[in-house]
């Protein structure tokens, strides 16, 4: 697969999640209330409002709702972090498995969708998050080009309409150059593909 090409449906979900794994396991204990490229919140929270959002992603399926607010999140952690958070993806992984690849209307958080940007939707929030926290806590794992551009066509759809009437994400960040898939779509939702921590 080239640097550039999608992962599609299903598997983009299951790779973002994995992302999300991977980071949220090699958090050190010291950094989680460190802050993110997320304003205002810590690793924590962001941790606990992406644990959120994919629960509602599972949830509204069967039409739940999750038992918080995802942009309200807690500054607290509840448990192990990477087990809590595993309880919750395997959940929606299941249950996403369980859909026709050729659903036309899957019921989600932001209305009813094709699976394709269902899940990539769903992926968007993960991995987005995911590497909110990697940058935060120092960690060198960069979101890969491959699920991100699985994600773009989510974000294309979505994050606009969002952007204008919920004020969920910053403006777009203009890059110099093109970039890879990645970089292009942390930028479009408003993220710095170069953001660091400030040194202490």
């Amino acid at each position: 697969m080239g640097a550039n090409q999608a992962f599609e449906g299903v598997e983009v979900l299951d790779r973002a999640h994995a992302y999300l794994r991977e980071v949220v396991a090699a958090v050190p204990e010291e950094a989680w209330g460190a802050p993110t490229p997320c304003a205002e919140w810590t690793v924590r929270q962001v941790l606990n409002h992406a644990r959120i959002d994919q629960q509602a992603y599972g949830l509204t399926l069967t039409g739940g709702r999750p038992d918080a607010d995802p942009f309200q999140p807690a500054d607290v952690l509840d448990g192990d972090p990477a087990d809590e958070l595993t309880k919750v993806l395997d959940a929606v992984a299941e249950a996403y498995a369980q859909l026709p690849a050729d659903a036309e209307s899957v019921p989600t958080p932001l209305g009813p969708l094709p699976l394709r940007l269902a899940a990539a939707a769903a992926a968007m929030d993960a991995a987005v998050h995911a590497w909110d926290i990697a940058v935060a806590t120092r960690q060198d794992r960069p979101l890969a080009p491959e699920p991100a551009a699985g994600i773009r066509p989510a974000a294309d759809r979505l994050v606009p309409h969002l952007r204008a009437s919920y004020h969920v994400f910053a403006l777009e960040v203009a890059l110099s150059g093109t970039g890879d898939a990645a970089g292009s779509l942390l930028a479009f939702l408003g993220r710095d593909p170069h953001w660091t921590p400030a040194e202490s």
